[in-house]
């Protein structure tokens, strides 16, 4: 077996309308170059041309896959969302949510995107692959049942989730996001699930802004099982592996999932446009090495990556490469270009100090896990 690789050309073809950044056009904001969102194909693609260049693609296990079903959708979206969204798709696109334009074909694109993680979800459960890297696009983390927003139109994690689930596969599930954005609609979607863990590494305060917060626990069944770990603006290589180590990883030993899912974003890294936080490719490399030695201990090595943020061009191909190199056990590198660069710009000692006390009192608050179910 190997890593399974799902991707599909036709993800990248997914269209927003033209924004700067995140404001859309008008008043006084300049259309930008290239025009379009921040969220465009260009990450992603030149993610897979990199692995392309340098072979690693040839030790990956390169899959496509089914668009997911209209009764995968409806296990977490509503039937009259769902119908609102394909309509407006039908007749040229549009806006359904806050900051998640689409056009022509948006629907059956996202749907798409969601079924590239199914079926790595599915491949993992079902022995076929090692452990898999679903390159989703659009992303899914921020969308909530009935209200796309934050660039995401279908919640891609839960609707796999939902789908294994209903192919028979039980058991307890533990999400880690470590988007730079707090994965706001994978939260509501499980908050008052047990049978879930979502875990939220994240700049304090960046998207949304009035959610993340390290108070909110999950609800009724499910509380003890969300997790917050909002980092403060400026966090760097050290901090995120603190946090990992001091919180995520003895999570997951009290937890001891079945499955452990990565909503893999890359915006954290020094040069995204988005966030200001100074992760490297190292620091993807190291944290998937982390998750991988959690799941080979805990989980029979069940480990999927789904692609979610991340909108520096140049920079998010190094993350990408690392994350999946690490996850194919290759020694094909794609030496990061930048390291020296980031190196350089790393938090003081002082600074990690200071974010690491943040992290134990943090610790103290999140751990232990009530008893999993």
């Amino acid at each position: 077996m190997a890593t399974g690789f799902f991707w599909d050309e036709r993800c990248f073809w997914h269209a927003g309308g033209n924004y700067a950044l995140t404001l859309p056009l008008g008043g006084l904001v300049q259309p930008l170059a290239a025009g379009g969102l921040p969220e465009n194909p260009e990450t992603k693609r030149r993610l897979k041309n990199l692995l392309d260049v340098t072979g690693l693609s040839e030790a990956l296990d390169m899959r496509r896959a089914a668009p997911a079903s209209w009764e995968d959708l409806a296990r977490v979206h509503p039937d009259g969302f769902l119908r609102r969204f394909k309509e407006l798709s039908d007749q040229g696109g549009g806006e359904l949510g806050l900051r998640t334009p689409f056009a022509r074909g948006g629907f059956e694109i996202a749907a798409l995107s969601a079924g590239l993680a199914k079926a790595a979800l599915l491949a993992v459960w079902r022995g076929e692959c090692d452990n898999a890297y679903a390159l989703s696009r659009p992303p899914g983390h921020h969308c909530l049942p009935d209200w796309p927003n934050g660039f995401c139109l279908l919640n891609n994690i839960a609707i796999a989730i939902g789908a294994a689930r209903a192919a028979g596969h039980g058991g307890r599930i533990a999400v880690i996001d470590w988007d730079v954005h707090h994965g706001n609609g994978t939260e509501a979607i499980f908050l008052d699930r047990a049978d879930v863990l979502t875990i939220s590494l994240h700049q304090d305060r960046n998207y949304p802004t009035d959610t993340g917060f390290i108070e909110e626990r999950g609800r009724g069944a499910g509380s003890g099982f969300n997790m917050n770990i909002p980092l403060p603006p400026g966090a760097g290589h050290v901090s995120y592996l603190q946090a990992m180590e001091r919180i995520v990883l003895p999570a997951l030993d009290q937890y001891q999932p079945d499955m452990i899912i990565v909503a893999c974003g890359y915006d954290a890294g020094c040069f995204d446009p988005l966030a200001r936080m100074l992760a490297t490719a190292e620091t993807f490399g190291v944290m998937t090495r982390q998750v991988m030695a959690a799941a080979d201990r805990l989980c029979g090595g069940r480990l999927v990556m789904v692609h979610e943020g991340g909108y520096s061009e140049a920079y998010v191909p190094f993350c990408g490469h690392a994350v999946i190199q690490e996850m194919a056990r290759s020694a094909i590198a794609a030496p990061d270009p930048m390291a020296a660069i980031v190196a350089a710009r790393q938090p003081s000692a002082r600074m990690d100090d200071f974010v690491g006390t943040l992290i134990a009192e943090m610790a103290e608050t999140l751990l232990p896990l009530p008893p999993a179910p």
